[in-house]
Parts: structure tokens; sequence; C-alpha cells
């Protein structure tokens, strides 16, 4: 209880702070998206698993073309990368529906900046799991139910804008490897945990290691 509330706060005065001082950057990054391309400054995606299974629509600025996520299943044009996507964890290196100026708030994680919101709102924590597709885990545990034990430890804190795989290589880790380590989190949750990978976030972010 005491390390919600902690949590809690922390997160409430952390996604404040970051919304006061991202705000003139956000206004111009959606200014430019606007400019580039045709659709919403905020991408269209289906909605992602919250605590303990609650959906919520996750905030990130649109660095693709408009109704990618749809497109990807739909389009025989993307036939090819859709079937990458899914041998690939979930990513595609060589997105062909990335936008000129998606490729570099991509590069940057500007596109994230939006969470910030989800976090002050109460969806999400600065510091926890990947915030997944329901798609995503509804695929691990087909493969064997035990999995969804794992799944259910997972979602049993708030996901984070960032967490252990976010600040150890990104989308060049593996999805099984992201569940594991997502897994390990989840368990031992600690306020030392949650500082910890704050710290080096930064350092992840420029070092711009498996952002794609």
């Amino acid at each position: 209880m005491v390390y919600k509330f902690f949590v809690r706060s922390l997160d409430i005065i952390g996604s404040l702070l970051a919304i006061i001082i991202f705000s003139p950057i956000m206004i111009v990054i959606a200014i430019i998206i606007k400019i580039d391309s045709k659709g919403p400054v905020f991408a269209d995606t289906p909605e992602r698993v919250g605590l303990n299974y609650k959906p919520f629509k996750f905030l990130k600025f649109r660095s693709m073309i408009e109704n990618a996520h749809i497109l990807l299943k739909t389009d025989k044009r993307f036939k090819k990368f859709y079937m990458e996507y899914k041998r690939n964890n979930y990513k595609l290196k060589d997105d062909p529906r990335v936008t000129r100026v998606g490729k570099v708030l991509r590069k940057y994680s500007l596109d994230e900046l939006p969470q910030f919101f989800n976090v002050l709102k109460g969806d999400m924590s600065l510091v926890g799991p990947r915030a997944y597709y329901f798609d995503e885990l509804k695929y691990y545990i087909s493969r064997d139910k035990k999995f969804k034990k794992d799944i259910d430890i997972i979602t049993s804190i708030k996901p984070g804008i960032t967490g252990v795989w976010q600040v150890s290589g990104r989308s060049e880790i593996p999805f099984d490897k992201r569940i594991k380590i997502d897994l390990e989190y989840a368990s031992n949750h600690s306020l030392k945990n949650y500082f910890l990978i704050l710290l080096k976030t930064p350092f992840a972010v420029f070092s711009k290691k498996g952002a794609y």
C-alpha cells in the first residue's frame, strides 16, 4: 500500500513536470505531423492492456501513414511485411508505413511524449512493463496455457512509459525475452528499481539503441 502511494505520487509529479517542460515541443511536433502527412496527430492504434487487463487508449504521436495498423493486416501491399512483423517480435525494422517525420520521432522516442498524459490520468506509470496489445498477449498465451500466469503477474501492475527492456535494447530484444524481463520486474518491483530505471532511461534514449 505504501509502495503504491509513493509510486502514484511520483508518477503524478513526474508526469506534470514533463508535460510542462515538453509542452512547447509537443505543440511543434503536432504541427509538423499535420504538415507532413494526411491523418490525425495521434496514432490511431488498438487499445493496450492496462492494470488487471483493463483496456486503455494509448496516446502516441502518429509516426506512420493514416490507418497503418489496419492496412498492415488488410492491404495486399503490406502482406509480406505483416508476415515479417509477426516473425520479428511484432516489429518491422524497415517499416514502409513510417513517415519522414515519423522516422525522426521514433529515433529519439519523441512519439512517446503524449504518454505522460496516460500517466497523469492513471492508466500508466512512469516505470513498468510494456503496454502490450491484446493480440500480442493472446498469441503468446495460445502457445502454452501456462503462460497465462506470467501475463497475470505482468498485468498486476501498471504498464510504464519506460521499463527494464526499454533500457536494455528496446526493439532489439526478442518478444519472448521482453515478456520474461517484464515478468521479473513485475514480480520484484520496488522503489529502488523504479528509480534505477528512470535514471537509465535518458541514456537509452540518446544512445538510440534498438530505436526503429
